[in-house]
């Protein structure tokens, strides 16, 4: 055996223990998003039964949607994008005294941008909602409810702030499941909220609002005792001049708008919203849910599994491993993502008749929800493909690019809303931000291309024709077998579980039996080199 062919595999080796083990922490994050997310929906099921789509839900939702588009474009958005390579990079060359230098100079920095912020919002809660909800203000007595609820949900901002930046340390030391996990507590407490403090209230839909605040007290207190046993408790501390904090700092002011574009979309949308007909906002907060399901499932879930690990690669300059992981996290993502769309797409109504149907919500609402939710699924792949190529240029560092590429997507994403708004009402919202998602997941895709980031790997027209077949044949099972929508509405609820769950597991049965027919072993998914 010549040197040549022992290095060649050697380096499949090492590619297929890093792949193996991605797959493992992939489907931890994913089995715990999972959880979370299945809690959500229960969650939201709650909220739906006793609220539906009425004015006191829009202003939940209006309160609710600040301060968590602010978390996940400060923290889960834009600083972890930044601080998890630099902090990636002192964990592979700096000492571990230096590593809890630079967690508590960010602690300390971080802690106080977020307390000011805070401050700031709840003070000017009226301005905020203003500017968030302007078709509220011809509604006085909703305006003032979402101006309420937004003071008490506002403080959430920094607690779920603090909680992912240990989430990101945690990550970062390969501790996956406790930060996917933790999102568990704010639907635990939402639920708990609405049964056990709306007697106690004037307005009862303020419990809601209430349940943010103190899930964000359990989830930052739930973190410490695991960042702990690390070592790496946080003790916050001002540094101004400390190398890593202004490198994180340089790296997180593009970002803001590069990882968050989607965001930003979803949040325009509610924007807009508020100009309609008392609850657009919520058709578009029910469909959208259901979206993040699969994106929060797998396409984040891979997302943040890979970031740390590309973030090494390219630290230790292997590009070989680099592209190769890259390759995988898109082919997963595309395993995935399509068949979620196209059930998505087929199955709206169903899934939000069964879902939500039991109490306050009505037949034409599960109607509105399900035209919104069919307009956010053709842009689900796109989204989760937004999560994937955006941690290529974030783990080496590179925040300038995603946030050009953001801000085009931005503009045509305002474009479509202004074009679409007019004829299509809620529904031109949803399908905007898709359009967008779509213009930006592709331009992220011909930047790592040229820049010959990545380059994609051996098989994928082979690859493209499986999956081509397993989603001919999902979408052919749901088309032969699936009730006609009026029937979902006037069949009762565990009629409506029996044949969801029915289509569901026979659906994927189907899928995943077409592609193992055509050749794909997941044994093979996981080793392949190409």
């Amino acid at each position: 055996m010549t040197d040549d062919t022992q290095d060649k595999e050697g380096q499949s080796d090492q590619q297929n223990t890093a792949k193996s083990s991605l797959l493992r922490s992939s489907g931890v994050v994913g089995l715990m998003t999972m959880l979370s997310r299945v809690l959500g929906l229960a969650r939201d099921i709650v909220i739906a039964n006793f609220f539906g789509a009425s004015a006191g839900a829009d202003a939940f939702f209006v309160a609710f949607k600040i301060p968590n588009f602010l978390r996940r474009l400060f923290a889960e958005g834009a600083f972890s994008q930044a601080f998890v390579p630099v902090l990636s990079e002192y964990r592979t060359l700096q000492s571990p005294v230096d590593v809890q230098k630079l967690v508590n100079a960010v602690a300390g920095s971080l802690g106080i941008v977020l307390l000011l912020i805070t401050l700031l919002g709840v003070i000017g809660a009226p301005l905020v909602s203003a500017v968030f909800a302007p078709g509220f203000l011809d509604e006085p007595e909703k305006f003032a409810l979402t101006v309420e609820m937004l003071r008490l949900t506002f403080p959430y901002l920094f607690l779920i702030s603090m909680t992912a930046f240990a989430g990101a340390i945690l990550n970062s030391y390969g501790n996956f499941a406790v930060p996917a996990v933790t999102p568990v507590l704010l639907n635990l407490s939402l639920i708990a909220s609405v049964y056990f403090l709306t007697p106690w209230l004037d307005r009862d839909v303020t419990a809601l609002a209430w349940g943010v605040m103190l899930a964000g007290v359990m989830q930052m207190l739930f973190q410490l005792p695991f960042l702990a046993r690390l070592n790496l408790l946080p003790k916050p501390k001002i540094e101004r001049g400390h190398e890593g904090v202004k490198r994180i700092l340089k790296l997180m002011a593009p970002a803001l708008f590069g990882v968050s574009v989607s965001q930003i979309n979803l949040l325009l949308d509610t924007v807009l919203a508020s100009l309609l007909v008392t609850g657009s906002v919520s058709w578009l907060y029910y469909s959208d849910r259901l979206v993040e399901l699969p994106l929060g499932v797998f396409g984040i879930a891979i997302a943040t599994v890979i970031l740390p690990s590309l973030s090494r690669k390219h630290a230790s300059d292997d590009m070989q491993q680099f592209t190769a992981m890259m390759d995988w996290a898109l082919r997963s993502v595309l395993l995935i993502g399509i068949p979620a769309a196209l059930a998505l797409i087929y199955l709206a109504e169903p899934l939000l008749a069964t879902l939500f149907q039991h109490g306050a919500l009505t037949d034409r609402d599960v109607n509105m929800a399900a035209q919104s939710l069919q307009a956010y699924s053709i842009g689900l792949l796109f989204f989760m493909l937004i999560k994937v190529l955006a941690t290529g240029y974030f783990s080496r560092q590179d925040t300038k690019t995603p946030v050009k590429i953001g801000i085009i997507a931005m503009v045509v994403n305002m474009g479509f809303n202004l074009a679409l708004i007019a004829p299509l009402a809620h529904v031109g919202l949803a399908l905007a931000t898709s359009l967008s998602a779509l213009v930006n997941a592709g331009l992220l895709l011909r930047g790592l291309k040229r820049g010959r980031i990545y380059s994609a790997q051996p098989g994928w027209y082979l690859f493209a024709a499986r999956l081509l077949a397993a989603n001919l044949a999902l979408l052919g099972f749901l088309a032969l077998l699936a009730p006609e929508a009026e029937l979902w509405l006037q069949s009762d609820a565990y009629q409506k579980i029996v044949w969801l769950g029915g289509l569901c597991v026979g659906g994927a049965t189907v899928y995943f039996l077409v592609l193992v027919i055509c050749g794909v072993r997941i044994k093979d998914f996981i080793h392949r080199e190409s």
